[in-house]
């Protein structure tokens, strides 16, 4: 059965706002048709108070008074309308996307749980070789640190939501951190893709290495959700100036740039969560930006070539950190 695209909220609040206009139109007819009725009986007076000079000048204020407040009832009812509307499509939008993060974050849940059961089933009732077993073992860990890092995720944007967060910085080499988280990664999520580093080296401000893990590894690790096996993944880092500059690049389909900046909005993924392949949230890139811009670290996206995104961080740095 098809349903409606407006919501039923949204649908009543139209109808409310078509009556409104039908009120406001007939109580304009009635105020003008009661004024030239008043003008008309002023005329037809014998005393001198009422010139018909006067009469018509008085006739002409009033209308235009009736026009001007009409105008401004409209324009005020107008922006209401068109706020309302912004504000039911936000929510709207808001609600499909928990609703696909609910769906996502159910299979993403019973996944990793459902395989670690069945290895370790399969330990306890079959008498393996030691290599099978070193095998399932690491699958095993492989699921736990997947729901790990997923079950860290909700709980890191609970904290965001409520403001719970805050940074605990300190001076560290940024080169060596990037250079082992991306080759961490490489052997995990990003196993079947080709790395490719380019760090400059000995670069140390101070940062959160919580908070720069998050930020990071969501980056990576979104580049090579997003991107076919086999694919490169170019993480490079320099010193620039006053400025430390981190891209991730990824040879995957691209970004539209409608969706450049909706990318980091919480929940947000595209396509339909029940047809949706591609294992995820909605709550890295949300997570990313959010704790980039607490360090005041600066994320954009842009076109890679010939395709895919080039994510960049950009970060303040000076001599002195």
């Amino acid at each position: 059965m098809n349903k409606s695209n407006t919501p039923r909220p949204l649908l009543l609040f139209y109808v409310l706002m078509v009556y409104v206009l039908l009120q406001f139109s007939w109580w304009a007819y009635l105020l003008i048709r009661t004024n030239n009725s008043v003008a008309e009986l002023q005329k037809q007076s014998v005393t001198t108070y009422y010139q018909p000079e006067k009469v018509d000048s008085d006739l002409a204020k009033r209308r235009w008074m009736i026009i001007g407040e009409g105008i401004v009832f409209l324009a005020l009812l107008t922006w209401a309308i068109q706020r309302t509307r912004v504000a039911f499509r936000r929510e709207e939008l808001l609600a499909e996307r928990q609703k696909n993060f609910l769906l996502s974050v159910t299979h993403e849940l019973r996944s990793p749980l459902a395989s670690i059961g069945l290895q370790a089933e399969t330990l306890l009732k079959r008498d393996l070789p030691k290599e099978k077993q070193s095998q399932i073992l690491s699958n095993v860990l492989e699921d736990t640190e997947r729901l790990n890092a997923l079950i860290g995720n909700i709980l890191l944007a609970a904290r965001i939501d409520t403001a719970a967060f805050t940074l605990q910085t300190s001076k560290r080499d940024f080169s060596h951190f990037v250079e082992q988280l991306a080759d961490k990664i490489s052997h995990g999520v990003g196993q079947n893709h080709k790395f490719n580093l380019k760090i400059d080296k000995k670069i140390e401000f101070d940062f959160d290495d919580v908070a720069a893990h998050s930020v990071i590894a969501n980056i990576i690790e979104n580049a090579a959700k997003y991107s076919k096996a086999e694919t490169t993944i170019t993480v490079a880092l320099e010193r620039k100036d006053n400025r430390v500059i981190l891209t991730v690049a990824d040879e995957g389909k691209g970004i539209a740039d409608d969706y450049k900046q909706t990318v980091f909005e919480r929940f947000y993924r595209t396509g339909n969560e029940e047809t949706r392949s591609t294992k995820g949230t909605g709550l890295g890139l949300y997570i990313a930006n959010y704790l980039a811009e607490m360090h005041g670290w600066k994320i954009t996206i842009s076109d890679n070539t010939p395709q895919g995104s080039i994510f960049t961080i950009d970060i303040p740095y000076t001599n002195e950190q």
